[in-house]
Parts: structure tokens; sequence; C-alpha cells
């Protein structure tokens, strides 16, 4: 994996990617999403990555927003389907990605970037983030799924003050709130991160996956179907066997 505006970094069965456009504050373009894009399809099947860790280079900012230059001109056919293929190669891809995707927002996650730290199953936060969806000071409204997953992460009230407002909160206010799992010294950032995603190593990949699918449905009419249906379907595979036989064993479970 190959890739200009990315850095991919895989060990014990962690990818650590940097989002790598610093004279940009890493700033969302076409061709960093395409690369997002496409990471996600290379890694779904990989069995070397178990769990993804995002992060933004420098100490500064996660990602400041979107490229606001490549769009600046648009129509509205052509801002809607901005908005359309950003949900379907990224954000959505992001959010139903079979192995967990930890956002490690170190400094600034504004507008497009904090949809995409939203995108990611959990977040933590170095404490000098500051997180805000500032599209409405553009004439818009957040188009990659801010209105959407922020109420269901925040409550519909407090997403609703962050959005009219356009107000910045810091990485205490997103703990508080639970934006954020945790906040941490910018310097340990990765390391807590790199912590958490060692203890989900450990568990049942199938197990995990099946989660996800269950955990994004909780939302819709269908979701305790699909947590009973896919419960069911774990009886089957062998990481419920080896999981099991190590309980009664007394001993630590190797799962494959």
């Amino acid at each position: 994996m190959s890739y200009q505006n990315l850095i991919v970094e895989i060990e014990n069965k962690i990818a650590l990617v940097t989002l790598n456009r610093p004279q940009a504050l890493n700033a969302l373009n076409k061709e960093l999403l395409g690369e997002i894009s496409s990471f996600l399809d290379e890694s779904a099947g990989n069995p070397e990555i178990r769990v993804v860790i995002l992060t933004g280079s420098g100490e500064k900012s996660f990602v400041a927003g979107a490229d606001i230059k490549e769009f600046s001109d648009f129509a509205g056919t052509q801002g809607e389907e901005l908005a359309r293929k950003g949900q379907e190669q990224v954000f959505d891809k992001m959010e139903n990605f079979p192995k967990p995707i930890i956002a490690a927002v170190n400094g600034f996650a504004l507008g497009g970037g904090l949809e995409l730290a939203m995108s990611a199953h959990f977040r933590i936060a170095s404490d000098n983030a500051k997180l805000g969806l500032p599209e409405v000071t553009l004439g818009l409204i957040p188009g990659y799924g801010g209105t959407q997953r922020l109420p269901k992460l925040i409550g519909k009230g407090r997403a609703s003050q962050m959005i009219f407002t356009a107000e910045m909160i810091s990485a205490e206010r997103a703990y508080e709130i639970g934006l954020v799992n945790e906040v941490v010294a910018q310097a340990e950032l990765l390391e807590r991160a790199k912590a958490i995603a060692s203890k989900i190593v450990k568990n049942s990949s199938v197990a995990i996956a099946k989660a996800i699918q269950a955990i994004n449905a909780s939302d819709a009419k269908e979701g305790f179907d699909i947590e009973i249906k896919s419960f069911g379907e774990l009886f089957d595979e062998a990481d419920f066997k080896e999981g099991t036989a190590a309980f009664m064993e007394k001993r630590k479970p190797n799962f494959k």
C-alpha cells in the first residue's frame, strides 16, 4: 500500500494511518478522500490488520476541514454529488468497516474533519484538540453525515447548538458531552490509542465485526433482529468454540 497523502504503519495487527497534508492542516481534498477509501478497501480483508488508528500529522490538526477551494464554485447538483460520493466512498464505509477504527484526534477537528472522526467507531482526543462544525459560516450545513451522527452521539439539543453557533468546543467539553471517550496529553495520545487497540486485538475479530453491524443497526427498527441473528450466527464460528473452551479451561483464548 503506497499513498501520497497517507502514512500507513502496521505493527502487531494494528494499522496506524496518519493523514499527511501538514501544509494544509490535513484538510480533506479529493485525493486524500480517495486514498482513505482505497486504504479501507485494501485493508478490509488483510489479516495483518485487526484494528485501525486514524490520526493527523503534526500536533496542530487532525483535519482542519474540507478543502473549500475544491467546491467554492459548485452548483447545487455538484454539491449533492460531492456529499453523496463522500458518504459512500469514505464516511459510511468507515462507520460500517468490519474492523474497529479509533480516531486519535490531535488538534483541530473541524467540519469534515469532525465528521471523519465521528465516522470512526470511537474517538480519543489530545488535550489541545478543538472540535466543531462551522459549515453555517459558509452558508452550508455539514454534508458528510454531521447532522446525523452528532445528534446520536451528544443529543439533539447539544448538536443543534454546535451546528447553529458554529462554535468550537474544547477536548474536555467534548469528553463531558460524550463526543470523545477520553482526553489525554498530546504526547500520550498515540500510545493510549495503541494500548486500547492492543486490548481489542486479543478479542475475537469475527465477534467484533458482528458487534459493529449490530451497534450500527441500533437506531433502526430492525436493530434487535440484527443483533439476535448475529448472536446466533456466532455460535457456528470457531472463535466461539475457542472462547468458551478457554473460559472453562481457565486460560486466555487464542483467537485465529
